[in-house]
């Protein structure tokens, strides 16, 4: 189980590696790609709200067209109606005959006077009895419409024509019939009001129409009665010659290759329709025009945006290589100076480093010097080992003597060097190196040796040779002076005055011989008090006999204490 899942484990690592590896881009690339991720769903969303407000907005326009055309059909309406109440009211004015015609026409232009609309009576000839364009009983040709006269007479009710041109009036007109019946009881003829097409116009006023669209008012054969188009002619049939049969509505038409919008109105009253129509292009240009601009607009911000992460990236990219050479030159050793940078974080590696490099220079000067300080004391440790065996093998009286002797003086130095180690920068206190020197020493009553003093520091070689010191003073009282015994004595006591360093070794409850008080001999301890604390320490040594036991007074220059010490 565990070998399958150390297997997983490295399928997953190699993946994941090769994963890095593809996607392994520069910073652009992914500074373009976050942008894009921002960008684009605001694009679209607005796409889709301006989608949405475009369509409402073609909703609204087509409710207005619509409200537009309607208006148109009810002026239209309202016109005829009007036209045909007229009518009704002079049909009921007087019978029609030929003895009082005159009579009517002159009651029929009287009531007819300030409007735009004239009054005709046809027979079933086709014949106009008069008509209020002219005077009364000027020579009229046949109606113009006999089409439509021949219908009304047929259904014997009010009839609106189509647009026809209109020989008395010289102009295209419209006529709204109205069967009547004589006094004779006979319906031979029709009452007629007679308009000009252009008065329509009025109804397809463009004012009323969107901007872009045009109406125009056709009658039942398509052709057209009044049109706010300039371009199209008033009785010539509408250029759109599908739009008669279109549904009443908005609707869509060709013509030419060019489509359009329509919206149609139906007349019930009059038979006629009222068509509003644009260009599909010109309907759908502000849309077209409001895509191309949120386009336009949203790919210049995008660029801007690339351009600005490139930027981004750019100093990045610089600030990343300025980086690495930093890195190059603290890998080497050399100095390094902080830089600044328009990125804080970039500045703050660079700090870093730099720091890091003038941090890398002091340890480095540190090692040296301690390399240095290595050096020098091991040479001095030789010096004193090679003194040591010498000594040891002076004195030894057969090879367990040196070797225990050797052995011991080793281990001491060890002790010493250790505390030098261990507080190489502090310095070692005085207290601790004797306790570490006479350790071995110590009787089972701990109260034989006592200490005394205040705190010093000593720097390494100032420990290491007062340890040695310490090492043969216990060694020589182990052997001969007050430690020898069960009951003897140790006092090490210490002080610092007047820029001395006092160090008295006093043993007391020794049994001293006569004959060993008196001796003269010096072994390697008396040696190591003599020469090295003399030589090295500058120390002024005073050696004195008491008829209970030694004393060692030893008197060194504060100032050799610390001097290797770091401040």
């Amino acid at each position: 189980m565990i070998d399958a899942q150390d297997k997983r484990s490295e399928q997953r690592a190699a993946w994941a590696m090769r994963l890095r590896s593809r996607l392994r881009r520069p910073l652009s690339f992914y500074l373009t790609v976050l942008l894009l991720v921002a960008i684009i769903p605001s694009f679209v969303f607005s796409m889709i709200i301006l989608k949405r407000s475009t369509d409402e907005q073609e909703r609204v326009v087509t409710a207005l067209l619509k409200a537009s055309t309607g208006s148109v059909t009810r002026v239209v309406e309202r016109e005829i109606d009007g036209m045909l109440t007229t009518l009704k009211v002079l049909s009921t004015a007087g019978g029609i005959d030929s003895n009082n015609l005159e009579q009517f026409y002159e009651r029929a232009r009287s009531s007819l006077v300030d409007t735009d609309t004239n009054l005709l009576v046809i027979d079933r000839g086709h014949n106009q009895l008069f008509n209020t364009r002219v005077p009364f009983g000027a020579q009229l040709a046949k109606a113009s419409d006999p089409t439509s006269i021949d219908q009304a007479f047929r259904n014997g009710g009010p009839l609106v024509s189509n647009v026809f041109f209109g020989q008395t009036a010289k102009r295209w007109v419209f006529n709204v019939y109205l069967p009547i019946t004589t006094p004779l009881g006979n319906g031979d003829y029709l009452l007629t009001l007679t308009q000009n097409a252009e008065n329509m116009l009025k109804a397809v006023n463009r004012d009323v129409l969107s901007p872009g669209w045009n109406a125009a008012l056709l009658d039942g054969a398509g052709n057209v009665i009044a049109s706010s188009d300039k371009a199209l002619e008033v009785g010539q049939p509408f250029f759109m010659a599908i739009v008669p049969a279109l549904r009443v509505g908005v609707g869509e038409a060709v013509n030419d290759g060019v489509e359009y919008r329509t919206v149609t109105e139906f007349s019930v009253l009059t038979g006629w329709k009222i068509v509003a129509w644009a260009k599909s292009s010109d309907v759908d240009a502000p849309a077209l025009w409001s895509y191309l601009w949120l386009s336009l607009g949203g790919l210049l911000f995008a660029g801007i945006a690339i351009a600005g992460s490139a930027t981004i990236a750019r100093l990045l990219a610089q600030g990343v290589k300025l980086l690495a050479r930093d890195a190059h030159l603290l890998g080497a050793g050399r100095p390094i100076a902080p830089r600044k940078h328009m990125i804080a974080e970039i500045e703050t590696v660079s700090a870093a480093l730099a720091e890091a490099a003038q941090a890398r220079r002091k340890a480095e000067n540190e090692i040296r010097f301690l390399m240095r300080e290595v050096a020098h004391r091991s040479k001095n440790q030789l010096t004193v080992i090679q003194s040591m065996l010498n000594q040891s093998l002076n004195a030894a009286e057969n090879r367990v003597d040196f070797a225990e002797a050797f052995r011991k003086r080793i281990t001491g130095l060890a002790r010493s060097t250790d505390l030098m180690i261990a507080n190489a920068a502090q310095g070692v206190d005085f207290r601790e190196l004797a306790q570490n020197q006479l350790q071995p020493f110590i009787p089972d009553d701990p109260r034989r040796v006592r200490l005394f003093g205040p705190p010093v520091r000593l720097d390494a070689q100032v420990s290491q040779t007062l340890g040695m010191a310490l090492h043969e003073l216990a060694t020589n009282a182990t052997k001969y002076g007050a430690l020898a015994n069960g009951g003897g004595i140790v006092d090490l006591q210490w002080s610092v005055a007047d820029g001395t360093f006092l160090v008295v070794w006093r043993e007391k409850g020794a049994d001293i011989e006569p004959a060993a008080a008196g001796s003269v001999r010096k072994g390697f301890g008396t040696m190591v008090l003599e020469r090295m604390l003399g030589m090295a320490l500058d120390a002024k040594l005073e050696r004195i006999m008491h008829e209970d036991g030694i004393e060692w007074r030893v008197k060194i220059p504060s100032e050799k204490l610390s001097a290797n010490l770091s401040v």
